[in-house]
């Protein structure tokens, strides 16, 4: 008779709920703008549940000439995300866009803008613009987390995403480490979808999710463990959920996956590296070990060759050109590592500077080449993670530019201006409360070879 009872009464609570309206869906994070063409964009966002999506935007100087994407199912197996491509738009303009979701507009605290690029080619000089980048962001969840001192630091550690935010960057490049998968997380395709829903929706990173356009490659905390290599078993499920929460313009090739990519914005061509889907152990006793492996590599460098940006900025997650890292660093792989700097200076590939994460502090390393320019590394990290253990004997290192080298929570920029003959790239970084902490300038005219 008693479990007739609790049956009774459970049936009874099913049909209240049944009768009673289930909870409307709401933005949950974002919306975040990501590639950007001349012709137009793309959009992310999350909600909290299952909804039809549907994004209006329209050209700031015609406010009143409003158009809207078709419905969008947002769906539980795809963690209520979705991603708008939106076309028919007009080169170098700026459009402002609203999401309704079930058809009620979202309330969202500031303006949302996105841009198309610049038609610039053949006609004038390429615009100013600005950059914002960083690595290694640890969103804190104590349930979860080690014991002792918060990894992320204290609550005001996340300010840093506002400070960002206040630059107005036109983009953000996240170089690796974008979220950290815990031993709860990588076990399970479950665990990891948690950790990117988590992470994602924090409150104070949805300003800087809304200003500029934002791309991003993997390190390996948001690949897998800690230096995870290619032998992750699960890292097919971290591609895919990679390419969920980021909107970059392309991911791989059909014959090679990974997260690795390039593309243009303004005057600079961006190529995005992937250095964990096909990297062999640090420690594998081999001497033709790889971090990028043969088809990527070869990928990159005829995307380099076929280049015509003036700039040519290579994005890594693990360091280039630091000969005083002997862990985690391209340096570990010296027979692709030096393959692809001799292939630099043979092919007299002009304009290339690298930008590079993983470290938990900032330097901007500057190595000679006789016959050809200096090459540069800007090294940023870290964002919200804690300060590198090894920062102290790192501040010695004799590649480092002088007054570039912080050992605390930062973020950097770099601003593209001037005349085509009088371009400079002028590189910041900045505290977790937006102080300038360093500047440095450099003439795109000292990254050419000679003759």
């Amino acid at each position: 008779m008693k479990f007739i009872s609790t049956l009774r009464t459970g049936v009874a609570l099913l049909c209240l709920s049944l009768s009673m309206p289930l909870l409307a869906a709401e933005l949950r994070a974002g919306p975040m703008a990501g590639a950007s063409y001349m012709r137009g964009a793309k959009l992310w966002l999350q909600a909290s549940g299952p909804s039809k999506a549907v994004v209006e935007y329209w050209d700031v100087q015609q406010p009143k000439k409003i158009l809207a994407t078709p419905p969008l199912p947002l769906k539980a197996d795809e963690d209520f995300v979705g991603h708008f491509a939106i076309g028919g738009l007009e080169p170098g303009n700026t459009y402002g866009y609203r999401v309704k979701l079930d058809g009620k507009l979202q309330d969202v605290k500031q303006s949302l803008i996105f841009r198309t690029q610049t038609l610039w080619q053949w006609r004038t000089d390429a615009p100013d613009w600005k950059l914002a980048l960083g690595s290694c962001a640890y969103t804190n969840e104590v349930a979860y987390d080690r014991p002792g001192v918060p990894y992320g630091g204290p609550p005001s550690a996340m300010a840093i995403y506002d400070s960002i935010a206040r630059q107005k960057p036109d983009a953000m490049l996240w170089t690796g480490d974008v979220i950290y998968y815990r031993e709860t997380d990588w076990d399970s395709l479950w665990g990891m979808r948690y950790r990117w829903r988590h992470d994602r929706a924090a409150a104070e990173l949805q300003s800087l999710l809304r200003t500029g356009h934002h791309f991003a490659i993997w390190d390996d905390h948001d690949y897998g463990p800690n230096d995870s290599t290619g032998a992750f078993v699960r890292k097919g499920d971290s591609l895919a959920l990679f390419k969920r929460y980021f909107a970059n313009p392309d991911y791989g090739l059909p014959e090679t996956p990974g997260v690795f990519g390039n593309f243009t914005f303004n005057d600079a061509e961006i190529f995005l590296t992937d250095n964990r889907y096909y990297r062999d152990s640090d420690w594998l006793q081999d001497a033709d070990r790889a971090m990028l492996g043969a088809a990527q590599l070869r990928w990159l460098k005829n995307s380099l060759v076929a280049s015509t940006a003036p700039i040519k900025l290579v994005v890594m997650g693990s360091q280039v050109t630091n000969d005083l890292n002997r862990r985690e660093s391209w340096h570990m792989f010296p027979r692709e590592r030096d393959d692809f700097l001799k292939f630099l200076i043979d092919h007299k590939i002009n304009g290339v500077m690298l930008l590079t994460g993983d470290r938990h502090f900032t330097e901007l390393l500057k190595t000679e080449r006789p016959g050809s320019y200096p090459l540069y590394e800007l090294t940023c990290s870290p964002l919200t993670s804690g300060v590198g253990s090894d920062a102290k004997a790192e501040a010695a290192n004799v590649q480092i530019v002088p007054g570039t080298f912080v050992a605390e929570r930062n973020f950097c920029t770099i601003e593209f201006s001037g005349p085509r003959r009088q371009r400079k790239l002028t590189m910041k970084s900045f505290s977790t409360e937006g102080k300038q902490l360093w500047e440095k300038q450099i003439a795109l005219s000292e990254l050419r070879s000679p003759n």
